[in-house]
């Protein structure tokens, strides 16, 4: 994948926020007098206190790995994650690199009482506005593809729909525009979204600089439990664990092997 993998999703992004410029309005006409009760659900469950927490993702597919999931089935995955406790799910909506759908979303929020998180290449409010009324209880915002201006301006947007920002930093200055912006809630992802090369350090890097107070999450590249052990260690309040799950035969097994470190074990 080439360096300007970033440049074609915000550009594909674009196009299609264009053509769904009418949906948008209509979303944002039908929520304004929605009662909202939603906010800090998805803070909460991933910042329970003496313990690491799983955010266990929903994707069908990456631009680096192909097809991860051949037999998919939104619904069945996140049952297999409820009945291993997970603490938030994070379903993937992008529909041309990842396969993903607002359908699953849906079927997800509908059926399951865990919050969950909408993870997409938000450029634009309409794109929240959409994450919410498919039942989303927070929204990716990736530093990378926003401006500081941009960035603030979809956080407060998801403020006002009750909505958590997880948002996510690959480097020294991407963090600090998000603490920059305020944001509550830290995504180290330890994939480079130029060249989707994946490296664990960049937690270590990162944590250090981040202030008390702030919620950490550590995404990407997580594969065994001794990578959970060390994120926990350097100061990581959750983790977001998708294809190392998905990989596998048994899906619960091998989940319950990354977090606890025993594939019999129930959490």
């Amino acid at each position: 994948m080439s360096s300007d993998f970033l440049k074609e999703v915000v550009q594909y992004k674009k196009k299609l926020n264009k053509k769904k410029e009418a949906f948008y309005e209509g979303l944002k006409r039908n929520t304004t007098k929605t009662k909202l009760t939603r906010y800090r659900l998805f803070r909460e469950a991933i910042s329970k206190p003496r313990r690491i927490n799983l955010i266990a993702e929903i994707k069908k597919a990456s631009p680096s790995q192909g097809l991860i999931c051949k037999k998919f089935d939104a619904l069945k995955i996140a049952d297999t994650y409820v009945e291993n406790k997970c603490d938030a799910i994070s379903v993937l909506t992008e529909d041309k690199f990842f396969l993903g759908s607002f359908r699953y979303l849906r079927q997800v929020t509908d059926q399951f009482a865990v919050p969950v998180l909408t993870k997409d290449f938000i450029i634009e409010e309409g794109q929240v506005y959409e994450a919410f009324c498919f039942g989303a209880s927070a929204i990716l915002l990736i530093v990378a593809i926003l401006s500081d201006e941009q960035l603030t301006t979809l956080m407060q947007i998801a403020a006002r729909l009750d909505l958590d920002c997880l948002v996510e930093v690959h480097d020294e200055k991407e963090l600090d525009r998000a603490l920059h912006a305020k944001a509550d809630i830290i995504g180290i992802n330890h994939r480079n979204l130029r060249t989707l090369d994946v490296d664990l350090n960049v937690s270590e890097k990162l944590i250090p600089r981040i202030p008390s107070g702030k919620i950490i999450v550590a995404e990407s590249g997580i594969k065994s439990h001794q990578d959970v052990l060390r994120l926990k260690e350097l100061g990581a309040h959750a983790v977001l664990i998708g294809e190392s799950f998905l990989r596998a035969d048994d899906v619960g097994a091998r989940l319950r092997e990354i977090m606890y470190g025993d594939t019999d074990k129930r959490p």
